[in-house]
């Protein structure tokens, strides 16, 4: 940041200016966008089947147990058993932290099924405006593509604007492991696209994992596609907020301690997703490597050091990203702290040339995408930094597979 833009009578314009955001987006999206969703779901139905539910006269462990606990009950089932609880209890199963993730796949298979069903049946319903027949169509091919192909979902929640979560490679043995973390209007219908394939949570993962086994044939990897958090619907009061990103939060704790093995972890959280790993930080377990954010608004504190977190802090903005033009800080729980790019700010500053605008940052052939992919496979000593120089790889070793440098 230059002096002017620490000056007392920026800080103040900022302050002044963010207000006047505020007052915009209470005046166009009110404060009704702060109610809660609905509890009663069929995610909520099928576990509390589950609860209540026994295997061979044996009451079924509690769903919301330790993933390690959920993991050695699993374990030591017949295969024919946990089959039988996939097919019975598919989304209780499908979105258990501990439950073998193949397990999870196959029970995400038969709940997509069941959920496309369910819209193919609201198309016809009389009941139903037709737009609102129109979405149940939409809904229903978009379960039916996910529910194809040998497709690995890891998670899904068809309530609601719905969530998802989706594998890339072999999330068992893989030696790294790289999170995607999407931002604002996320949602099923949103997970993925045709048109601007790369600028949706799948395609970014997709594009991501590809990239990564450019640079590093031999390395294992794996890529999830994480759009398993209510995101804030368009640039309102909740996009403005915590709130989503304090519930998204827990939700990502939730899967990085129940991810298999040992391998490390790495973020990539793009836009308000990077305010749910701002959120997240301090709270994530020790094997996650690396965080690294674009196009953030913020990550609700002033200094990389307040995450109070041992991965590795990185940063990139596209020079034509809108989100430059966002007042970086916080005030009474609007806004999101300092931009993560400044240089008072303290996270490793890489390089974005060529990426394309605020959702473009996983366009294949970017800089971009070529340094996430650098840092997912433990590369770091290939990562290009911003401003042409050497800092962000300060201290690191030419590559690392294992631990941190």
């Amino acid at each position: 940041m230059t002096s002017f833009d620490s000056s007392p009578q920026i800080g103040v314009w900022r302050a002044l200016l963010a207000l006047a955001v505020v007052f915009v987006m209470l005046s166009t999206t009110g404060w009704t966008a702060l109610r809660s969703q609905p509890s009663d779901s069929a995610l909520e139905a099928s576990r509390s089947a589950w609860r209540h539910g026994f295997l061979d006269g044996r009451l079924l462990p509690d769903p919301d147990q330790a993933p390690a606990r959920l993991a050695r009950f699993f374990a030591a089932l017949t295969a024919p058993e946990r089959n039988s609880l996939a097919h019975t209890y598919p989304l209780a199963v499908g979105n258990m932290n501990g439950a073998p993730v193949r397990l999870r796949y196959r029970a995400n298979r038969i709940a997509l099924g069941q959920a496309a069903a369910v819209e193919a049946e609201r198309m016809h319903d009389p009941r139903l405006t037709a737009d609102g027949q129109r979405e149940a169509g939409r809904r229903m091919h978009r379960f039916e593509a996910m529910a194809g192909g040998g497709r690995q979902i890891l998670a899904f929640d068809p309530e609601g604007s719905g969530r998802a979560a989706e594998v890339f490679g072999d999330l068992t043995s893989a030696a790294r492991v790289s999170v995607v973390v999407p931002g604002v209007d996320t949602d099923l219908l949103t997970f993925e696209r045709t048109v601007s394939k790369y600028r949706a949570p799948v395609g970014m993962a997709q594009a991501l994992y590809a990239a990564e086994r450019a640079v590093s044939p031999r390395t294992g990897t794996a890529v999830i596609a994480w759009a398993d958090y209510t995101a804030p619907a368009g640039l309102g009061i909740e996009s403005a907020t915590a709130m989503r990103a304090e519930d998204g939060a827990v939700r990502l704790n939730a899967l990085l301690r129940a991810l298999p093995g040992k391998a490390p972890v790495s973020l990539f959280c793009h836009s308000y997703g990077s305010v749910v790993c701002g959120v997240a930080a301090h709270a994530m377990p020790a094997r996650v490597a690396d965080i690294a954010v674009a196009g953030s608004p913020g990550m609700r504190v002033e200094k990389a050091s307040h995450l109070h977190t041992s991965a590795r802090v990185w940063a990139m903005r596209d020079a034509d990203d809108w989100i430059q033009d966002v007042p970086y800080l916080e005030l009474g729980g609007l806004g999101h702290g300092e931009d993560p790019v400044s240089v008072g700010f303290g996270a490793r500053r890489l390089a974005a040339k060529q990426a394309r605008g605020h959702a473009g940052y996983f366009e294949p052939g970017t800089d971009s995408l070529r340094n996430f992919a650098e840092i997912g496979t433990g590369a770091y000593r290939s990562v290009v930094c911003a401003d042409d120089d050497t800092a962000c790889r300060a201290g690191l070793s030419a590559t690392t597979t294992a631990g941190r440098a």
